[in-house]
């Protein structure tokens, strides 16, 4: 059977950075593989509570844990130029010894990105940008003079250096669950694909689907890892189950 990994998904609204920092540890010291952060800038539940940005708590959190791996499940592709985010992630892969775990999808809370300033194309536009946006990831990582020109992004001679310490670099993971558009780009340029939890009961569905455009471009399927999003609550009680699930 296969090695499976378990990781925690972190509160990151509505509570202390302390707390989230003593609960990070406390899965550094337990053994977990690794802790996840959602990547919002406006709050789940409630856009107006107290959120933190991801990418600032893992790199933060890095520094007060020994081995735990550091992920976000999944950036926003819309929220950061994919040269940029190639050299924010080859930094943390860094000063963190090899611990990213990098994991980005389309987007899709308009909320945000009207709120932010950021353009909402339609959802096809997205996934091609974050298409190309792992392609250029994935250039800057492993090539020394990477060049891409798309139809959205483009690089020109994009040194990045330090390279990450992972090789040949960080596992790509792609998150989401559109059959026709979204799992055509994981069998295309993933490492690995993230079924969220909204589409877990769907999980045979979804594998299938990325097994057909896996066949179509002639590339295993097996060569793709897998993870699944999975929703756990321990409560004592009705009441501490309703206090929690009330904290988003």
């Amino acid at each position: 059977m296969p090695k499976i990994d378990f990781g925690v998904m972190l509160r990151q609204q509505k509570i202390d950075f302390e707390k989230i920092k003593e609960t990070a540890q406390l899965c550094d010291k337990l053994g977990y593989h690794s802790v996840w952060f959602y990547d919002h800038v406006l709050g789940m539940g409630g856009v107006e509570v107290d959120i933190y940005e991801s990418w600032t708590l893992m790199s933060s959190l890095s520094s007060v844990t020994d081995r735990i791996k550091l992920g976000t499940m999944v950036l926003c592709n819309s929220f950061r130029p994919p040269a940029l985010l190639a050299k924010m992630g080859a930094t943390l892969d860094v000063i963190s010894n090899g611990r990213l775990e990098f994991a980005i999808g389309a987007g899709w809370f308009e909320p945000e990105y009207s709120a932010y300033g950021y353009d909402y194309p339609d959802t096809k536009t997205r996934i091609n940008q974050l298409s190309e946006s792992v392609q250029i990831i994935k250039k800057m990582w492993s090539e020394e003079k990477p060049n891409f020109k798309g139809n959205y992004y483009t690089i020109k001679d994009a040194f990045c250096n330090p390279k990450p310490v992972q090789k040949p670099h960080p596992a790509i993971q792609i998150g989401g669950s559109g059959e026709k558009y979204l799992l055509r780009i994981v069998a295309e340029h993933a490492d690995e694909w993230n079924c969220p939890a909204t589409a877990a009961e769907q999980f045979d569905i979804k594998y299938k689907a990325l097994q057909s455009h896996c066949k179509d471009i002639g590339r295993d399927i097996n060569e793709i890892g897998l993870s699944q999003q999975t929703v756990c609550i321990i409560a004592g009680s009705e009441k501490d189950l309703e206090d929690k699930l009330s904290l988003g």
